[in-house]
């Protein structure tokens, strides 16, 4: 018997899994602020974000956060933010549902056929600068030659060449803005 629920299989072989993160930082300029890291791929002329493939063993959350610093040369990590998600607690068997919870689970998935290739399927982040938020130059690897550059949030979204990137940042804007502004209304209920 089918399941009722349209379905898509790709066998070992047949699919690539990659992942890739959201940059963000406060400006240095203006705190209240925030900029995403995009790359530009000097090439193909295309401001994108960054992302890249899973090497074997490694978990979707790591390569986001490798291929980010590898890309970008900024060292960074998730950044729990409020968010929805229909993931469980940890240990928690409860009914599959939408609920919002503080997490770094993905933010989207993009599903890719490409033709004869299979399927690319990218798992999309939301990350933040780490430690002192200096730059490390030499992180990319032979093949790439990128740029990388913090841009004002706003303008990030329509800088990106591919509407499928501009959809990710502008999600992941939101998601951002809004785990901020309850932060911000939290610590001053508290003073």
């Amino acid at each position: 018997m089918d399941s009722p629920y349209p379905s898509s299989w790709y066998l070992a072989g047949e699919f690539v899994i990659s992942a890739g993160s959201v940059l963000f930082r406060r400006s240095p300029e203006d705190p209240e602020k925030l900029q995403i890291c995009l790359i530009y791929q000097r090439a193909k002329k295309e401001w994108l974000l960054p992302k890249g493939r899973k090497d074997c063993g490694e978990s979707v959350e790591l390569t986001a956060i490798r291929e980010t610093y590898e890309e970008t040369g900024y060292p960074c990590e998730l950044l729990p933010c409020l968010m929805p998600t229909r993931a469980p607690e940890v240990g928690v068997n409860v009914k599959d549902a939408y609920r919002e919870t503080r997490c770094t689970e993905p933010i989207t998935i993009s599903v890719r056929n490409q033709g004869d290739k299979g399927a690319k399927m990218t798992w999309w982040y939301i990350s933040i600068i780490k430690g002192d938020g200096k730059k490390v130059e030499g992180t990319q690897m032979g093949s790439e030659n990128f740029e990388s550059e913090f841009i004002d949030a706003d303008e990030a979204l329509s800088r990106l060449t591919f509407k499928g990137d501009q959809a990710v940042a502008a999600q992941a804007l939101a998601i951002v803005r809004k785990t901020l502004a309850l932060d911000a209304a939290a610590a001053s209920s508290s003073r």
